[in-house]
């Protein structure tokens, strides 16, 4: 189970796959010494004698039905070529390093934990598991018990061994509240028994209820490098804020490169431990990734036509059909391609997140008027062309669990009336907006941490109008719009989040349930996912039985029960998701036959991409004297879903 990504409302439409960025201090912010904190730990081991068990290598079972995964296919192509930099953009600049702690749900999270190596992998194209971190792994079910071995060659990018005791560090390190992240502290303290090493290789995980995907809770985690972090306890976001971890991965900081608020660059790992595995040898092909802060779009994508950025998204219409349409002479010259790759994952949706704490919308009927003032309908068909989809679940693309008949509130001026009038909006001011009989008007902020999309909150603005209902439109960049909405200072947020490509079951719990909300003194929990701060007794119990339930059946019919109540609630208007994703890129990034892989999300993903320096000099050469090229236009729908 992975902590849903946010994506900042600019990153569903944003012309760049590479985005945000980190800082280098100044001489007088120079890191201090660290103050060993080990005591901490070893306390914390002996307090939870039941949790972390460390027991020796005898007591292993013996009769384990171990498996490697490594009849799975590969992933990449053979004809990759390594070396070459990646060049692009960042939107914005992180306000850490850290990976979690405040302020660490951050779009740069992506280098830092995303490229970093988990446990195993669910192959993005066929069913099963293959190795990561470690190679074999045993599954028992009648115990809720995964084993596994770490890989004897896996290294920290310091040259550190990756061993059992890093595994156990971990799981104190996202239970302790010193982490100041409250989505791992409940999630490692609820979701798992125990932790079992028997040597430095060999570990077990127990989880705490049998659920049908028990195994994934073990199989698809990281783990944290517990030499770097002698210094974690009492004060850890200050003291780690800006500190490079090493990482299991390809990819690290390259700290000499970092300039604040500017760029940064990655490197290789040297000799990295991976390089020759099955499974990564024809992927993480760049020497470099060189990343730069350019933080109005439209300046972004003009970088990129020059050629300083080597591959953007398209997933707005105007960049697909106007910007950089097809009769355009860097995509008829075949020197920029264009490819529409559908993937058949979970979806990520864009809609209107209600906090229902606030004035006016703490009332149902406030909340039901405005989705039916929304006209998402005529979003999609003038600013996106027809090329999003509407929203009718949460949970969409999750095959059988995707409620099948739910629909979203439709735009209707009358239907919106009526909520409003039940709320006692019933007459209009001199500006056309409903006021009650205070005299206060139906009117509200909807901020948004992108520039790009701020065509959508107009056309839902000019449309909410006819209904008497004011929005009025606040755009912050895409640090501040995900701070605001994290510390729940918004009234009406546009933005929305990412499942994991390998989710098999939708997340509820994150998002929807009241711990997410409230505080045991009852006052309001900033830094979760709950960004409506609904807290329904009822939905807070179906959600725990849906998140412990062991039956694929009874999730099933608890998905479909979630979804209604929260439809019902109407403290989030459905908006809309994009079935396949747009890119463009320069000739000389290459891709393998296909494009993608099914379960991908963005080009980046599994990082199957490389750059061929000759056809690059090709390109620019050809380019100075105006030789054309076959122009490169496709679509990919080989995994798209009937």
């Amino acid at each position: 189970m992975k902590y849903l990504k946010y994506i900042p409302a600019a990153a569903f439409a944003a012309t760049l796959v590479l985005t945000s960025c980190g800082g280098k201090k100044k001489e007088e912010e120079a890191e201090k010494p660290l103050e060993d904190q080990t005591a901490l730990k070893e306390q914390w081991y002996k307090d939870n004698t039941e949790f972390f068990v460390f027991a020796k290598p005898e007591d292993l079972p013996t009769d384990l039905p171990w498996e490697n995964g490594m009849d799975l296919p590969e992933l990449g192509s053979p004809n990759a070529k390594k070396g070459g930099e990646l060049n692009g953009g960042m939107a914005d600049y992180p306000r850490t390093f850290r990976h979690l702690g405040p302020d660490a749900n951050h779009s740069f999270r992506f280098y830092l934990l995303d490229l970093d190596v988990q446990f195993t992998y669910r192959h993005p194209n066929e069913e099963g598991y293959f190795p990561g971190i470690v190679n074999e792994w045993a599954i028992v079910p009648d115990e809720r018990t995964v084993y596994l071995k770490i890989d004897p060659d896996a290294r920290w990018s310091d040259g550190e061994p990756i061993t059992a005791d890093d595994v156990m560090f971990s799981f104190y390190f996202r239970q302790s509240k010193d982490n100041q992240a409250p989505f791992y502290n409940n999630f490692y303290l609820e979701q798992y028994e125990k932790v079992t090493k028997y040597d430095d290789r060999t570990f077990a995980i127990t989880v705490a209820q049998k659920k049908p995907d028990f195994y994934k809770y073990a199989l698809e985690l990281t783990t944290e490098p517990e030499h770097f972090y002698q210094g974690f306890g009492p004060g850890f976001p200050q003291t780690y804020q800006w500190r490079v971890r090493p990482t299991a991965g390809a990819y690290s900081i390259d700290e000499s490169s970092i300039k604040k608020g500017r760029s940064l660059s990655l490197n290789k790992v040297p000799n990295w431990w991976a390089a020759d595995k099955k499974y990564f040898k024809h992927r993480y092909n760049f020497d470099r990734i060189n990343l730069t802060v350019v933080r109005d779009p439209e300046k972004s994508f003009e970088t990129f036509k020059k050629g300083e950025f080597d591959i953007a998204r398209l997933n707005l219409a105007a960049y697909w059909y106007e910007k950089l349409g097809n009769d355009n002479p860097l995509v008829a010259d075949g020197y920029i391609h264009k490819a529409n790759f559908f993937n058949d994952i979970p979806q990520a949706g864009l809609g209107l997140w209600l906090n229902s704490t606030k004035p006016l919308l703490d009332n149902i009927d406030i909340r039901k008027g405005i989705a039916h003032a929304s006209n998402w309908e005529l979003v999609i068909d003038k600013f996106f062309r027809g090329m999003w989809a509407k929203e009718n679940s949460t949970s969409t693309g999750f095959g059988e669990l995707t409620h099948p008949t739910l629909k979203s509130r439709e735009f209707s001026v009358e239907k919106a009336g009526e909520h409003f009038a039940k709320a006692g909006f019933k007459k209009r001011g001199p500006d056309g907006i409903l006021v009650n009989d205070a005299g206060k008007k139906l009117s509200f902020t909807v901020s948004t941490g992108s520039k790009t999309l701020g065509d959508v909150l107009t056309i839902l603005q000019q449309e909410a109008r006819k209904a008497g209902l004011e929005f009025k439109i606040e755009i912050l960049d895409s640090t501040a719009g995900w701070k605001k909405v994290q510390e729940k200072k918004h009234e009406i947020q546009l933005t929305g989040f990412s499942f994991s490509v390998t989710e098999i079951y939708p997340e509820y719990w994150q998002c929807w349930h009241g711990d997410n909300a409230r505080n045991d003194d009852g006052s309001i929990k900033v830094q979760t996912n709950n960004y409506t701060l609904i807290n329904d007794p009822e939905l807070n119990e179906k959600i725990i039985r849906y998140r412990t339930s062991e039956s694929h059946e009874e999730k099933v019919k608890l998905a479909h029960e979630l979804e209604e109540m929260i439809h019902e609630s109407a403290v989030y208007v459905y908006g809309v998701y994009l079935p396949s994703y747009r890119t463009g890129y320069w000739r000389w990034i290459q891709w393998p036959e296909g494009f993608h892989v099914k379960r991908s999300e963005l080009a980046r993903d599994f990082m199957l991409h490389w750059v061929d320096e000759d056809v690059k000099k090709e390109t620019l050469e050809a380019m100075k004297a105006k030789k054309k090229f076959p122009a490169v236009v496709k679509d990919y729908d080989q995994y798209k879903p009937e």
